[in-house]
């Protein structure tokens, strides 16, 4: 059993506002009950239209295309889903003009949900370490 300042601790760090990646939401379509776990902490949880794009993608490049379709739609219409927009554009240009300074680019659409976890206060969630270089940046792995 855990020390109760342990479980307080960790229960702390998990509450909050949380921006999934794709990798977490795949995670979460495999049953990861580490995943899970955290979820449940959670006070809300949203997904960019970036990371819904991803996953459209991956659905349509997939064997059991309607299957996955199904299950990214049903996922979707339960969901809070965050677009960009002109402040979203305007976060992104000088996230990737610091990243490109100091030589650490990550990919675009990563650029992308980080401008809107940062538009909007979120801790992005996510199992690429590439969201540390973004400054200012709140990041968890799961």
């Amino acid at each position: 059993m855990k020390p109760l300042n342990r479980a307080v601790n960790e229960w702390i760090l998990m509450s909050g506002r949380f921006l999934l990646d794709t990798n977490i939401i795949i995670a979460l379509f495999a049953d990861d009950p580490s995943v899970k776990k955290k979820l449940v902490h959670a006070d809300e949880v949203f997904i960019s239209s970036t990371v819904l794009g991803e996953l459209y993608f991956g659905a349509h490049k997939s064997k059991h295309v309607k299957k996955n379709l199904s299950r990214i739609e049903d996922f979707a219409s339960n969901s809070a889903v965050l677009p960009c927009d002109t402040d979203t554009a305007s976060i992104y240009g000088l996230i990737k003009k610091r990243l490109l300074e100091k030589g650490k680019p990550i990919p675009e659409n990563d650029i992308w949900i980080a401008a809107v976890a940062y538009q909007h206060g979120l801790t992005v969630v996510s199992r690429d370490g590439h969201f540390n270089e973004v400054e200012e940046m709140k990041f968890e792995t799961w």
